[in-house]
C-alpha cells in the first residue's frame, strides 16, 4: 500500500451555500481541508460586515463550533479544526468600510453581472473610473480581488474574452492582489505570465474533464459548470502548471452543490459537487502523471505563499486504497458518484 501525507490542504475557492446545503456540504470540506475560501454569492449576496460575521457564525454552527468567542475555536482538535476565510460580493465600497471591515474578511470576490449562480448584482460594466475608489482602497489595504473572470459573449469564448479585462485593472493597480478564479483556458495560464500581481486557482474537474465529456453524448448534468470546461488544448495547460505546482496557481475546488432536482432538471444548475472526493482525486491523478511530490505545493504551499498565511495545523493521510464514492451526500451528486478512485482517506490529525 502506497501512502501520501498532506499538511494543511486549503480550499482557495469554496461555495458552501446556506441553510440545510450549508449543514450537509461544511462538515464534508472541514474533514479533509484546513480551511476555505468561502464564496458570498449567496440571497442576498454577502455585502456588509454584519452579513460577513452572521454568515461565518451559521458556518461555525453547521460544524458544531458555534462561534460564540474566538478561543473557543482552539479548543477543537487538529482533525476538527476548519477556518472558513470569508469574502465580500464586490460593489463599489468607501475606504472607511473597508477598513471597518479588514479584520473580517478574507477578500473580496468580484462576478460579472449575471453570468453565474446569484451573480446578478454584479458589476454590469468595468469602467475604470468608476471603480477606481474602491480598488485603490484594496490595493493600500492590501485586500486581494478574487474574480470569476468571464464575458457574456459565446460561451466557449467568455474568458478568453475577459483577458482585456485583467490587463486592465494589472496594469492600473499593480499593488493590488487579482486572483483569477478557476481558470480554463490557455490564455489565461499565459496571462500568469505577463503580471507580477496576477495568480490563479484551478478545479479538480477543469483538470479532467473538457466540454465533451460534459455533452458529446447525452448531457452529463452533475458536469456542467460555468466557466464551462473548453478544449483539450486548454486542460493540457491546466493540467501542466497544475502538476509542476506552478508558483502562481493553487487549488480552489469551485464545489458548487445544488440539489439533485435542479441539476437533473431543464435549466440545469451550473456548478459541479467536489468537496468530499478533491483529495483522493487529485491524488490519484498526480499519481498518474508521476507528480505525487508537488501536490502539497499545489493544495497548500502555493496558497500560503500567495496570501501569506499560516494555517492551523491538519494532516491528511491518503492511501492507494479504492474508495467507492457515494451516489449522493444528502441531496447533492458528486462528481465521480458510484465510481471508483484508486486513492482514499486513511486518517485525519
Amino acid at each position: 500500500m502506497k501512502t501520501h501525507t498532506l499538511l494543511m490542504p486549503l480550499d482557495m475557492h469554496l461555495h458552501l451555500r446556506d441553510g440545510v446545503m450549508l449543514e450537509t456540504v461544511a462538515p464534508l470540506s472541514a474533514y479533509s481541508f484546513s480551511g476555505a475560501v468561502v464564496m458570498p454569492n449567496l440571497v442576498p449576496p454577502v455585502t456588509t460586515k454584519e452579513d460577513v460575521q452572521a454568515y461565518k457564525e451559521r458556518i461555525f454552527t453547521a460544524l458544531g463550533t458555534p462561534l460564540s468567542d474566538e478561543d473557543d475555536l482552539f479548543e477543537t482538535t487538529n482533525a476538527d479544526y476548519f477556518e472558513p476565510m470569508m469574502t465580500l460580493f464586490y460593489q463599489h465600497y468607501e475606504r472607511d468600510f473597508l477598513e471597518e471591515v479588514r479584520d473580517d474578511i478574507f477578500a473580496v470576490k468580484l462576478y460579472p453581472a449575471g453570468i453565474t449562480t446569484n451573480s446578478e448584482g454584479g458589476v454590469s460594466s468595468f469602467d475604470l473610473d468608476a471603480m477606481r475608489p474602491t480598488l485603490e482602497a484594496m490595493s493600500a489595504l492590501e485586500i486581494p480581488l478574487l474574480i470569476h473572470g468571464e464575458t457574456d459573449g459565446f460561451v466557449m469564448d467568455r474568458e478568453a474574452e475577459f483577458m482585456n479585462v485583467y490587463e486592465m485593472l494589472a496594469s492600473n493597480f499593480p499593488d493590488l492582489k487579482i486572483v483569477m478564479e478557476h481558470i480554463t483556458t490557455k490564455a489565461a495560464v499565459d496571462m500568469l505570465e505577463q503580471y507580477p500581481n496576477l495568480y490563479a486557482t484551478i478545479t479538480l474537474h477543469h483538470l479532467l474533464i473538457t466540454l465533451d465529456d460534459v455533452a458529446g453524448g447525452l448531457m452529463r448534468p452533475h458536469l456542467f459548470c460555468k466557466p464551462i470546461a473548453k478544449r483539450p488544448e486548454d486542460r493540457e495547460a491546466l493540467l501542466e502548471v497544475a502538476l509542476e505546482a506552478h508558483p502562481k496557481v493553487m487549488f480552489g475546488s469551485d464545489s458548487a452543490p445544488h440539489p439533485q432536482h435542479k441539476k437533473e432538471a431543464c435549466g440545469c444548475a451550473a456548478g459541479v459537487f467536489t468537496a468530499p472526493i478533491a483529495l483522493q482525486a487529485l491524488c490519484e491523478l498526480f499519481d498518474q502523471y508521476g507528480k505525487l511530490e508537488n501536490l502539497q505545493a499545489f493544495v497548500s504551499d502555493n496558497a500560503q505563499s500567495i496570501y501569506g498565511i499560516c494555517p492551523e495545523f491538519k494532516e491528511v493521510t491518503l492511501s492507494d486504497t479504492p474508495f467507492t464514492v457515494p451516489a449522493k451526500y444528502g441531496d447533492v451528486v458528486p462528481m465521480f458518484a458510484g465510481e471508483t478512485l484508486g486513492w482514499s482517506i486513511e486518517d485525519v490529525l
